[in-house]
């Protein structure tokens, strides 16, 4: 087992929240998901557009990726043009900024063999600005105080720190899925003692085996949450409620329903998951039974099929209009623009109930409509 594995930036996190975990994980293998590799493949487009608009050879990487859509090109060309704007504004800094695309950075100084790999590294007289890509639609993520992203600029401050003086540094995150981009400024003094005072103790704790279990919504990527106790204990404080009408609760014991349920309908779903893979190992779970699922009807060859059926004398096959991305990605951007201008709209989405701190304006209600008519 190395170290690396589980000190790494990108999981800093939960493991500066819960620094006994990060040992327990590394214990267990990784496991591949589709949203990982769309993530990967995601960053390689970034990357390649990126060096591309800086002049630097790049190999067009979209025949090898394996979840390339318009989607993907839209987001990677946004991510381009973003760092472009950053860069020009680090060039009022200085004339020849520094500019490191998927920098491999080593905070080691800090946490026992810690390094990551930084997106895109922005250096200039006067300013550090560390910009990271995230794909992912679940979660939204903020650049305030963002533990991954202070790591990845200990880095480096500890590799250019030297070669550029700046005491500012920018942490900066573009999430177009989520049509989110957040940025975070701190002082280098700021960040060094965050350094020497958080992370260092805490990475020590983490790299042996140490602390105390801390469940939140840190655990989300957590190898063992399902079988966590700390996050068992977490997740069924909603108990208290002994699940009684919703309407009989009061506004703050809602919230405090509401602050934990994603957590814990996403705890349960692991659980689960965990116990079906166990029992197909062998594990037996008294009062259950492995017994086979539902499942549809599926052709043998569907060659075959449809041979058969126009030797019948029928059409196999339905028409059906290619969704937005897919027509997009059939007539090209720029093509699709001109043909179907003023023929795509985006309606008004679901309302959900979200956190304050998400970056999302307020829904207008009917009532609330009203209310700010009185306030007039």
């Amino acid at each position: 087992m190395t170290a690396h594995a589980y000190l790494s930036a990108s999981a800093s996190e939960r493991w500066l929240k819960c620094p006994p975990s990060a040992k327990l994980c590394a214990q267990l293998e990784d496991t591949a998901s589709t949203y990982a590799q769309e993530g990967t493949d995601a960053h390689a487009l970034c990357e390649h557009l990126l060096l591309k608009s800086l002049g630097r050879p790049s190999q067009d990487p979209t025949g090898s990726l394996l979840f390339y859509d318009a989607e993907m090109q839209e987001a990677a060309e946004g991510y381009q043009a973003f760092v472009t704007e950053q860069i020009e504004e680090a060039k009022n800094l200085c004339k020849d900024p520094l500019i490191c695309v998927e920098q491999k950075l080593d905070f080691s100084r800090w946490v026992e063999r810690g390094f990551g790999t930084g997106d895109c590294v922005i250096v200039a007289d006067g300013l550090l600005h560390i910009i990271d890509f995230k794909y992912g639609l679940g979660v939204l993520v903020s650049a305030k105080d963002n533990p991954q992203l202070k790591c990845y600029a200990l880095g480096a401050v500890d590799t250019f720190g030297d070669l550029y003086d700046f005491s500012s540094i920018r942490l900066s995150i573009y999430q177009p899925r989520r049509e989110n981009i957040s940025t975070f400024d701190l002082t280098k003094d700021e960040l060094l003692k965050w350094a020497d005072e958080v992370l260092v103790p805490t990475a020590k704790l983490a790299y042996e085996g140490k602390g105390e279990f801390c469940a939140g919504d840190h655990c989300r990527f957590c190898k063992v949450r399902a079988t966590c106790r700390a996050m068992a204990d977490y997740s069924m404080q909603l108990a208290k409620h002994e699940f009684i009408d919703p309407p009989l609760l009061d506004v703050l014991e809602i919230v405090a329903v509401l602050k934990k349920v994603d957590v814990l309908v996403s705890w349960a779903e692991d659980v689960k998951e965990y116990a079906l893979q166990q029992a197909l190992k062998g594990t037996q779970y008294p009062g259950y039974k492995l017994v086979e699922g539902r499942s549809n009807r599926k052709y043998t060859d569907e060659d075959k099929v449809v041979k058969a059926v126009i030797k019948a004398g029928y059409d196999p096959y339905e028409k059906k209009l290619l969704g937005i991305t897919a027509m997009e990605k059939f007539l090209g951007k720029k093509k699709f623009n001109e043909v179907l201008s003023g023929l795509v709209m985006k309606p008004q989405g679901k309302p959900v109930l979200a956190p304050n701190s998400d970056t999302r304006p307020e829904f207008n209600t009917a009532k609330k409509d009203f209310d700010d008519f009185l306030k007039e």
